[in-house]
């Protein structure tokens, strides 16, 4: 089996990933199913590549810091009659190796192979590093 695609995208207004996990938790944030989705203008051409394997990978202020398996992707008629992607995601959220990112507009495609790793076993309930320190250790390749 090929490696998958990831999707990766700004999670703008959060500060934390624990500000993700709230806004999640909202009915709003949520489909018809009650997954959590994000509604995007543009439908990835590399669907196949993503759906069941592939991960949305959230950048905050500056850092990769997690990630969300895709499920599906939905039609979204907006009230506007605009044709949009829903992003289904597993509400499953995996805390991944601080990575810097730059900003960006929408979403792009991440190959595998330049995807943060996830935390190892243990780490996820540490404390998180102060933001600036993070991206500091992740710039010289400590983290």
């Amino acid at each position: 089996m090929d490696k998958p695609v990831h999707l990766i995208k700004l999670c703008v207004g959060a500060e934390a990933v624990e500000d993700l996990l709230a806004w999640q938790n909202h009915p709003r944030a949520k489909g018809p199913d009650g997954q959590p989705r994000h509604v995007t203008r543009m439908w990835p051409k590399r669907e196949a590549e993503i759906v069941g394997q592939g991960s949305l990978y959230w950048v905050f202020k500056g850092l990769v810091l997690c990630r969300q398996p895709i499920v599906r992707f939905d039609e979204v008629i907006g009230h506007d009659g605009i044709r949009r992607c829903g992003i289904v995601l597993d509400p499953t959220i995996t805390r991944v190796t601080p990575a810097p990112k730059r900003p960006f507009q929408g979403w792009r495609y991440l190959q595998a192979a330049d995807a943060p790793l996830d935390l190892r076993e243990g780490r996820e309930a540490d404390d998180p590093l102060p933001d600036t320190l993070a991206r500091e250790l992740a710039d010289i390749g400590l983290l």
